[in-house]
């Protein structure tokens, strides 16, 4: 049997900025996160592509001419990388704010989704989706639930439609510093209420594990009380539980690891800490429970995304300028496409 191919692997761009900033220390460069991603290489298997933050300093979104993004196309190219998904820089207008604060949400999506669809045109984006949040926080929304609810889905669906002009599918990040989108059930909830077909979830490994406690809504607690991390069982029952509810939507997926605690750098909110691939104090098991996403209660393959991708936001510069670092994921990320993946002839 040939190697499993698919899902593509992708490392990220953004966590050279996000955390990072005049409070923390600085942002590493853009093309310092591309060579080190290209250059990272386990038994002959190399990183597949990345997926983009289109955020200053990396990339001004809109300064960016089509010239701009062609020159971009070419460097990926250059380096054999291909782009997948995109996070849209929509945090100058939360999604549950004013009409004009609404109004730059959905310009930030329009914006970021003609970004993509150049690089579809441009052929080196052959999958992937555009990812949103609220850019909001969770102790706003508890003021008024469910009228914040009903903003943010209004929001999302506008952007929806907007991003159904370009072909585009936005994936909503379930992460606890994001209002609305802090717990597994108001997730749920959330995307119900948008009623699109181009709304979907994005999974993260070391975010949802955090919905477990309950962290910015105590009531949506699964795990119990002072959890003994080495009890498997209930911590595998967990995680059964809230895939069961969020992997019929989830359309975009990081594979990452957590410890079990909160952590934020810079301008972030604090939010479940992303450690190192081979971090001891991780709680996860990575490979394994990637499988509680990437395959359906019935052990069957969803293959509902083409690629996944490592986010280890809020790293030390110190950690993530080593290139093992970045060969150390790379193979944490083939043993998940080695359980869970699949082979296409291309």
């Amino acid at each position: 049997m040939p190697e499993n191919n698919y899902p593509k692997l992708h490392n990220a761009t953004w966590p050279g900025i996000v955390g990072k900033g005049p409070d923390s220390e600085p942002p590493i460069p853009f093309d310092k996160m591309l060579q080190m991603t290209a250059a990272a290489e386990v038994d002959g298997i190399k990183f597949d592509g990345v997926d983009l933050g289109l955020l200053e300093p990396h990339i001004d979104l809109v300064a960016s001419s089509d010239d701009d993004i062609k020159r971009l196309a070419d460097k990926f190219a250059s380096l054999k990388l291909s782009v997948g998904s995109l996070v849209a820089p929509i945090w100058g207008g939360p999604a549950m704010g004013s009409k004009e604060e609404r109004a730059t949400f959905v310009e930030m999506v329009r914006k970021s989704c003609h970004f993509g669809k150049k690089l579809r045109d441009l052929g080196v984006r052959p999958y992937g989706v555009v990812r949103i949040d609220s850019a909001s926080n969770p102790t706003d929304w508890a003021k008024d639930p469910e009228g914040n609810t009903k903003l943010i889905a209004q929001t999302f669906r506008e952007a929806c439609d907007v991003a159904a002009d370009y072909g585009e599918k936005l994936a909503a990040e379930g992460e606890i510093c994001w209002g609305g989108m802090h717990s597994w059930k108001t997730m749920v909830a959330l995307l119900e209420a948008v009623d699109r077909p181009n709304i979907g979830f994005q999974a993260d490994m070391a975010h949802t594990l955090l919905y477990l406690l309950g962290y910015n809504r105590i009531e949506d607690r699964i795990l119990p009380e002072n959890f003994d991390w080495s009890d498997r069982k209930t911590l595998t029952d967990g995680l059964k539980k809230i895939t069961k509810a969020l992997r019929p939507w989830t359309i975009d997926f990081h594979v990452a690891q957590n410890d079990g605690t909160v952590f934020g750098s810079g301008s972030h909110d604090k939010t479940g800490r992303h450690c190192q691939a081979m971090d001891p104090n991780g709680k996860l098991d990575i490979a394994n429970d990637a499988g509680y996403w990437l395959r359906d209660e019935n052990g069957n393959l969803t293959k509902a995304f083409r690629h996944i991708c490592w986010d280890g936001c809020m790293f030390p510069n110190a950690v993530m300028t080593q290139q093992q670092t970045w060969n150390d994921v790379l193979a944490t990320m083939i043993k998940v496409r080695q359980l869970h993946g699949w082979y296409e002839n291309e």
